[in-house]
C-alpha cells in the first residue's frame, strides 16, 4: 500500500475509497439524464440532485485528490444541453419569482461550466 501524505486522502485506500464515490456520483448523473425526462425537471428528486452531484464532483477534484473521478468534458456540456431546457420549461411551470429564476439558472450555469472547465483541464 502506497502512502504519500497524513491526510485522509494521502494513500492508495483513500483514492480507492475517492474513485468508488466519484463513480457513483458519475453514474447517477448519467443515468438520470439518460432517464425519463421528467425526473429532472425543477421540483423532481433528480432535478436538484443532478447539480448537487456536479458541484460535489467539482469539489472533490478541486482539492488534486488521486482518485477523484471526472467524466470528460464533452460529456458534461452534453448534459447541460438537456439539463438546462428540461429546467427552463419546468421551473417557469412553478411560477417562481424572476429574481428567484435568474439567480438560481446562473448558478446551474455556473455549475456545469466550471466542472467543463476542470475536465478540459484534466483529459488534456
Amino acid at each position: 500500500m502506497g502512502t504519500w501524505g497524513s491526510g485522509n486522502f494521502d494513500d492508495d485506500t483513500a483514492a480507492d475509497h475517492l474513485s468508488i464515490v466519484t463513480d457513483r456520483l458519475i453514474a447517477e448523473v448519467a443515468e438520470a439524464m439518460a432517464g425519463d425526462p421528467v425526473r429532472i425537471e425543477a421540483d423532481e428528486y433528480w432535478g436538484v440532485a443532478v447539480p448537487c452531484n456536479l458541484e460535489l464532483l467539482y469539489l472533490l477534484n478541486q482539492q488534486g485528490y488521486v482518485g477523484a473521478e471526472l467524466p470528460k468534458a464533452d460529456v458534461i456540456e452534453g448534459w447541460k444541453a438537456s439539463y438546462l431546457p428540461i429546467w427552463e420549461r419546468s421551473i417557469d411551470e412553478l411560477d417562481p419569482k424572476p429574481e428567484h429564476r435568474t439567480a438560481r439558472r446562473e448558478i446551474l450555469v455556473r455549475t456545469f461550466d466550471q466542472l467543463t472547465t476542470l475536465a478540459r483541464a484534466r483529459h488534456r
